[in-house]
């Protein structure tokens, strides 16, 4: 890990940043990290806590005074022009309180300053949100929710072990719509074993019935140290199969399709450039963000660093007045190229040929021969086929 510094490092307390970092001009966003939920799903490997793991020092009571002293250290650090997106994400969001989450953006503003047209997004569980507590976030400046619903099926929500039932997510998307939410998404996630067909298509059509205007499908990864995992191992569960996984995302794409909803990335689809989440945007093009929280990653100028991971330390440090940085690296030109081609080309807009050396490009060429990329107006596209193979597309291209 290029650059990797001791633990307490991350953030000096001068507020300085190693030579060579600063803002680029791909945008600012700030990502709020909170890691708490209500319960732990079986395939969740997140840096997530339920009430039982927390242990001391940390609660959901007061960890949006934690955010705010991180972020007033923040403060010292880094000074951008205005801060373009804002993604609140998890854990649960929702299980602070509304006024938890209102304080916190306002806390940003008042210190770096939103733009006029920022894009600020909470995640949420569908059954951590009310037509109640959506009107207040809405009230408070959130401007998209996007909603974890993964599928419409009872029993794929049993298996994964999701807390809602099968209809609330389509339903928390209407109420969310109605509260006022100028965008809203629904996950889904695809290839869980025992999943249809049938199933994966009720869902899509339950997504596209909400009213949403953005939707993500994600095909189903086991991580290790997972509940589901451990089932899989013991040969409770069969693993996902690669061609099931490649189906599903045919269907979707054509669902969605059908319904207005073009992709932009690889596993996003949206109704219109508006309705494209800006914060992932700004992540993929490779702009500037700072993370608030346990675990949560920064970057500025090529310059990536964490925090400590867990929500107890992470608060000590900052009631102490240290840093919650926990390491960081510094990215090679050959690093960052890398990321560049890995991340842009899973986008609609796609890869400029000229980020490519002449090795590169002349696997694009290949590919495209193969039916893998199309080139336009001097750009790298992946075809349908293509995004079934992205990753190995990548690999030739590098």
């Amino acid at each position: 890990m290029p650059g990797a510094l001791p633990e307490g490092e991350a953030v000096p307390r001068d507020g300085s940043l190693p030579p060579g970092a600063g803002l680029g001009g791909r945008g600012f966003g700030v990502y709020v990290h909170v890691p708490f939920c209500a319960s732990r799903c079986g395939y969740c490997d997140f840096n997530t806590y339920t009430s039982a793991e927390l242990g001391g020092g940390a609660s959901r009571e007061a960890y949006a005074d934690t955010v705010l002293a991180e972020l007033a250290l923040a403060a010292r650090v880094v000074t951008p022009a205005r801060v373009d997106t804002v993604f609140v994400g998890g854990g649960t969001p929702t299980l602070l309180d509304p006024d938890d989450l209102a304080r916190i953006l306002d806390a940003i503003d008042s210190t770096w300053g939103l733009a006029a047209d920022a894009e600020v997004t909470t995640e949420a569980n569908p059954e951590s949100v009310t037509p109640a507590s959506l009107q207040r976030l809405r009230k408070a400046g959130y401007t998209r929710v996007s909603l974890g619903m993964q599928s419409i099926s009872p029993g794929v929500l049993n298996l994964l072990e999701r807390r809602h039932t099968a209809g609330r997510a389509p339903a928390a998307a209407v109420e969310a719509r109605e509260a006022g939410f100028d965008h809203v998404n629904l996950d889904l996630i695809y290839g869980t074993p025992g999943e249809t067909a049938d199933d994966f298509a009720a869902s899509l059509a339950a997504a596209v019935g909400a009213g949403v205007d953005h939707v993500s499908a994600y095909a189903l990864i086991v991580e290790d140290g997972t509940r589901l995992a451990t089932r899989m191992r013991r040969g409770d569960l069969p693993y996902p199969d690669d061609d099931v996984a490649a189906d599903r995302y045919l269907a979707a794409d054509a669902a969605l399709e059908a319904a207005g909803l073009s992709w932009y990335e690889v596993s996003n689809w949206a109704a219109g450039p508006a309705a494209r989440c800006r914060h992932n945007l700004l992540y993929w093009n490779g702009g500037d963000w700072w993370g608030l929280g346990p675990g949560a990653h920064s970057h500025i100028g090529g310059v990536r660093w964490w925090n400590v991971k867990h929500p107890s330390t992470y608060a000590a440090r900052l009631s102490a007045g240290e840093s919650p940085g926990h390491a960081r690296e510094v990215l090679s030109p050959a690093d960052r190229h890398v990321e560049d081609v890995m991340l842009r080309l899973r986008l609609a807009s796609g890869l400029p040929l000229s980020a490519l050396g002449a090795a590169g490009r002349e696997a694009a060429a290949r590919a495209a021969a193969s039916g893998l990329l199309e080139t336009r107006a001097g750009r790298a596209v992946l075809t349908l086929r293509g995004r079934l193979l992205a990753d190995a597309v990548v690999r030739d291209l590098l």
